[in-house]
This record gives C-alpha cells, structure tokens and sequence, in this order.
C-alpha cells in the first residue's frame, strides 16, 4: 500500500464510523476511528518513504508493520507536535 491507499481508507473508514454513530452503535464506531488513525499514521510514515528505498533496519519495521498507536505516533515523526499540543 501507498500513502494514497492509506488515506482514501482512512476516508472511508471515517464515512463508515459516521454511519454507526447516526445508528447509535457506538462500539463500532469507535474500532473504526481507531483504524483511522492507525491508517492516518501508517499514511504519514509512506510520505517519508521513497519509491524504491529498500526496508529500513528491523528496528524501524518493527516499529511500522503493527498496531500500537504510540509506536506508529513515533514512526511517523509526529510525536513533538503532539507533545506539544497536550
């Protein structure tokens, strides 16, 4: 997958969240937006990525082939403007 495939699926998930949250199924919703932000992350990772580099150390793909929110919240270089904004 590539950044685009991850945000037009983070697009749609939040479509589909949206239609559990008018029908009240909260639990739902909730997993979703959860993959959401997982996609939005995995998406911002790619941006950093170049077309052809070879995988990173296992390190950095330990880090990135998972769903630890704040493992991916690092990988994708987003962590001081998180810092910051809590």
């Amino acid at each position: 997958m590539n950044r685009s495939d991850f945000q037009n699926l983070a697009e749609l998930r939040i479509k589909e969240a949206e239609a559990l949250l008018d029908r009240k199924y909260f639990d739902g919703a909730y997993y979703l937006l959860g993959y959401v932000v997982e996609c939005a992350f995995k998406a911002c990772i790619a941006k950093k990525t170049r077309q052809y580099d070879f995988p990173p150390d296992r390190k950095t793909i330990e880090a990135i082939y998972q769903h630890d929110p704040a493992k991916l919240l690092k990988a994708s270089g987003l962590e001081p403007e998180h810092l910051q904004e809590m």
